[in-house]
């Protein structure tokens, strides 16, 4: 099995609530980790957590509506650090990047409120899909809720009831022709939609 060398988060975004927050300091503390709060010029906070092996990772955040945000770019060596940040990363329904790096090729992890939505395996040659999300009953209630096509099957039959009125009206050879021409193409175009 391939060793993880490292985990990189590129502009991934999360946002948590203070009570998150807090839990989040907590569960650092448990894991061994030293927490720095540090109040920046601009008004916001970041939190830097350092680990036993000297790794940290910034935390910058803004706070809007009782709600913490935080744009992320990092790149993880020590396992205890990355799993911490990978279980708030989900636990605060992040959305962005993560990259996971082997030796040889990178599994790029693709995630939307904090769910995985699409796995890629990137090397220095190829890029290839593993895995995509797709929500397939979401897409069939779609499907079955469209209705494009009876829409159009009721507008051809007016159109051919009003052919058929002015074909009943016409006075001319040469009308009726016309007529019979359009009636001609809008049955044509009825049964194609029918089948």
């Amino acid at each position: 099995m391939a060793q993880r060398l490292a985990t990189e988060y590129v502009k991934a975004t999360l946002q948590m609530t203070e009570l998150q927050l807090n839990q989040f300091m907590r569960s650092a503390e448990c894991c061994h980790m030293h927490a720095i709060v540090k109040v920046l010029g601009s008004g916001g906070q970041e939190i830097v957590l350092v680990d036993e092996s000297g790794e940290e990772v910034h935390f910058p955040l803004e706070s809007k509506n009782g709600l913490y945000f935080c744009v992320l770019s990092c790149r993880l060596v020590n396992p205890r650090l990355t799993n911490l940040v990978r279980k708030l990363f989900t636990s605060c329904k992040g959305s962005g990047i993560v990259n996971r790096i082997y030796r040889g090729f990178t599994m790029m992890y693709y995630y939307e409120q904090g769910s995985v939505r699409k796995i890629e395996e990137v090397t220095a040659s190829h890029r290839k899909l593993v895995y995509e999300y797709k929500h397939t009953a979401g897409e069939l209630q779609r499907v079955y809720q469209l209705n494009d096509v009876e829409q159009e099957i009721t507008r051809l039959y007016q159109d051919i009831d009003y052919w058929l009125d002015q074909r009943n009206k016409a006075e001319t050879g040469e009308e009726i022709a016309r007529i019979d021409e359009k009636l001609r193409l809008g049955a044509a175009k009825w049964f194609a939609l029918e089948a």
